[in-house]
């Protein structure tokens, strides 16, 4: 993963994306909307893509699912969060996204790459639910352990 997000390795794309796709299988009926986490501006521009937007993709194209980048995004760019503590994280991310209401009466599930202590895939569901989704799955391809 750390090859894909730093360092542009893209074909590890389809083999995480459709691994996702795989393990959404059993929501095709319930026809959610895949979404992911946005990144700030500034890091698209120097990374020039979005894994968690290219991971969507994959995994759409595998189960059958729409998938939208453009129904959430980041209000504000946060601070890094590699080397945040728990508290710092969710402090970080306060406010830091917003959701269109097109998602309104949607099941989402939100995708991301990695997840480590949680606060990102709660901050955006926070938002996703503010602006009225029923219900949202948060979907990662790696866990790790969580920072002190």
């Amino acid at each position: 993963m750390i090859r894909l997000k730093y360092r542009g390795a893209l074909p590890f794309v389809r083999e995480f994306g459709e691994r996702l796709g795989d393990a959404l299988a059993p929501y095709r009926n319930e026809t959610p909307l895949l979404v992911p986490v946005p990144l700030a501006p500034s890091r698209l521009a120097s990374r020039g893509f979005n894994q968690a937007w290219e991971l969507a993709r994959v995994a759409s194209r595998r189960v059958h699912l729409p998938a939208s980048a453009h129904v959430l995004h980041r209000e504000r760019t946060t601070a890094s969060q590699r080397r945040l503590s728990r508290d710092e994280r969710r402090r970080n991310l306060q406010g830091a996204f917003v959701a269109s209401e097109r998602v309104s009466g949607r099941r989402v599930v939100l995708i991301d790459d990695v997840m480590t202590t949680g606060a990102t895939c709660d901050a955006a569901a926070a938002a996703l639910k503010r602006a009225g989704a029923t219900h949202v799955l948060a979907a990662v391809v790696l866990r790790t352990p969580p920072a002190p």
